[in-house]
């Protein structure tokens, strides 16, 4: 099986460049044996830099760069001149791309907004020249700063997908195949658990040239909070998504029950994600007869907006997208 394009986290070395050493220069000319001090400053290492562009949307162009070096600055030199600055180095990651130190987890920044830049490592700063050092009681000063180290170390890159909807639900509830109906994405669909592996987003068109953006989450079992399943590696997508679309197959035996099960799994993993707003969809409306039409009815939870869905014929379709659109701007 070819490997997957959609890289969501990579681990990644990264270190600046040092800052150049300050001359020590002393002015000579023909007619000026001893000239003063002129020793100029050291140029600055290169900042290695992240910038957040919409136009990536994985992390696999860094996949296979460990390391990231930046350019060390220039040595400063005589008659004032200072050393050269050291390149930059920009690194373009997808919108959504959160940043944590390796060795502590901490997070350092979350680059949630286009253009959004955030200086990894700083370049060390130049050293001061001789030049800087000169007083009246010390007219010839023969030393000069050395440049300030860069910074460096290991970093972790995650990203989470932005998205206006995210589909919540176990394995095979639907969720592909409602992507595939409400929009343009072509996601993989079968008849077997964990067909998705990776999420797909679509943009759903709804009335007078609106439309959101929906994410289809790789399917989510009971213990997912604890890694069984793919659950720790996609549960973090859902924290971006703005309303999260549960669903829940008419095949279950008790709807209310297996939404209770979602429910818990994502309060487990962050409580805040209960906070969001939600609406309910039972799938596979089209091959369930009126018994279980009836069982579903039945056991439908009273405390979130609901309705009866089939990607296959498009039964309910219009009325979740309004209810999908008035969780959005509520």
């Amino acid at each position: 099986m070819a490997e997957s394009n959609f890289i969501d986290y990579v681990k990644i070395f990264c270190a600046s460049g040092h800052g150049g050493a300050g001359s020590t220069h002393l002015y000579r000319a023909k007619y000026i044996p001893k000239g003063g001090p002129d020793g100029g400053d050291g140029g600055r290492g290169g900042h290695v830099i992240l910038r957040a562009n919409p136009q990536f949307w994985t992390l696999i162009h860094l996949k296979y760069r460990k390391v990231v070096r930046a350019e060390n600055g220039a040595p400063g030199s005589g008659a004032l001149c200072k050393g050269k600055q050291g390149t930059d180095i920009w690194l373009d990651v997808p919108v959504g791309t959160v940043v944590k130190d390796a060795e502590t987890g901490e997070v350092l920044t979350e680059l949630i907004e286009p253009g959004k830049e955030f200086i990894l490592c700083k370049g060390g700063k130049g050293g001061l020249g001789n030049n800087n050092f000169k007083s009246a009681t010390n007219q010839t000063p023969r030393y000069a700063q050395p440049g300030e180290e860069g910074q460096e170390g290991w970093f972790i890159l995650e990203l989470k997908v932005l998205a206006d909807v995210g589909l919540v639900g176990f394995p095979n509830a639907g969720k592909s195949t409602l992507l595939a109906a409400v929009t343009s994405a072509k996601p993989k669909i079968a008849n077997y658990a964990f067909t998705t592996l990776e999420p797909n987003l679509g943009i759903v068109r709804y009335y007078d040239d609106r439309s959101f953006v929906m994410a289809d989450i790789p399917g989510i079992i009971e213990g997912a909070h604890e890694g069984k399943g793919i659950g720790l590696r996609f549960l973090r997508h859902i924290e971006r998504n703005a309303v999260l679309l549960f669903m829940v197959s008419a095949e279950e035996e008790n709807v209310n029950e297996s939404y209770k099960i979602l429910l818990k799994e994502l309060k487990m993993y962050n409580p805040e994600l209960l906070a969001k707003d939600r609406v309910l969809a039972i799938t596979k409306c089209d091959i369930a007869d009126d018994e279980m039409l009836r069982r579903v009815r039945r056991h439908l939870p009273k405390s979130i907006p609901s309705v009866l869905i089939s990607s296959v014929t498009g039964e309910g379709l219009a009325e979740l997208k309004d209810l999908l659109w008035e969780a959005l701007n509520r």
